[in-house]
């Protein structure tokens, strides 16, 4: 393979020099497998995404296995991950019982998952908006009391399937009541890829009027219809410092069909390598993660970079 020289770097105005790329593959993608992946298939993914310099990898959720049994295996993955160093490892936890168990594995980082929509909120989490988060009140504090790191995720803050548009100050509400309870960085999803720049930098505006200030906000894009990119670089000159992304794109949403995979880490590291942001992640190093994970899907990674580079 011949050395990469591309992309150009050419700089932007007013863009942060840095930015901290938050893995979910091995969560929020994986989630969405109709296979079960084994344990030492995400294992070796894990180490595999630690090995390209991603320093923030969510490593998996501790749900009930009756509702994501693609992930029924966090107590046996999680302790085969020990010897991953200088890597947060967060993992996402329900409630108390799913807490319970992250902590009786020594997890440092845990996140919990919140809506923006009543619809979502009780297909996803059986409750409504406010009973979430009086389910997550005793988890965030239990957590902050043990000198965890919280990220709260909001989901469906720019639209919903069922409900349609949704309101900017409703999902602010919902975003301060999250960071109100305890939450030490707050990720804002379009689960179902809807947002568009100007829709984006809106949110961020109105977050910032209510306090919530944006060197603790993460944005989580979809691609569905191809903007995750373009929403990225709105959030970023809004002055955002970290995006969610997910090697190779996988993922999408197994409470929301038409919610399709997420921004795929690959096309992110392209963008901000030509934009000369740095992001510690070696592009041909995750490009190699996902053509192996792909193999192991028995299908070909939906990422554009991916395909591109792997051809070379």
């Amino acid at each position: 393979m011949t050395p990469r020289t591309l992309p150009m770097t050419v700089p932007a105005q007013d863009l942060p020099p840095r930015v901290r790329i938050h893995e979910v593959g091995a969560r929020d993608g994986l989630q969405n497998e109709k296979a079960v992946v084994p344990t030492e298939v995400k294992a070796e993914f894990i180490h595999r995404l630690a090995a390209s310099g991603l320093t923030s990898i969510e490593a998996t959720s501790f749900v009930h296995p009756k509702w994501v049994p693609q992930l029924a295996d966090a107590e046996d993955l999680f302790p085969r991950l020990d010897d991953i160093e200088g890597v947060a490892l967060p993992v996402l936890v329900p409630n108390e019982r799913g807490l319970d168990r992250a902590l009786a594995l020594g997890a440092g980082r845990i996140a919990v998952f919140g809506s923006a929509t009543e619809t979502f909120a009780a297909r996803n989490l059986n409750r409504t908006v406010d009973e979430s988060l009086a389910m997550f009140e005793p988890v965030v504090a239990r957590a902050k009391a043990d000198k965890v790191h919280v990220r709260g995720y909001l989901s469906m803050c720019f639209g919903d399937p069922w409900e349609g548009p949704v309101p900017v100050h409703q999902v602010v509400r919902v975003a301060k009541a999250l960071m109100d309870l305890g939450c030490d960085e707050l990720s804002l999803g379009d689960t179902i890829g809807v947002a568009t720049p100007g829709h984006v930098q809106d949110l961020l505006s109105e977050l910032n009027e209510e306090g919530v200030r944006t060197d603790t906000i993460g944005v989580h894009f979809h691609d569905t219809y191809g903007q995750a990119l373009s929403n990225t670089l709105a959030a970023l000159q809004h002055g955002v410092t970290t995006v969610d992304a997910s090697a190779g794109g996988l993922g999408g949403c197994p409470y929301a069909k038409s919610a399709t995979g997420n921004l795929a880490t690959e096309d992110l590291v392209w963008m901000l390598d030509g934009l000369g942001i740095e992001t510690g992640v070696d592009l041909d190093a995750l490009t190699a993660t996902s053509v192996w994970l792909a193999e192991q899907l028995g299908r070909p990674s939906p990422s554009r970079t991916v395909r591109a580079l792997s051809v070379r």
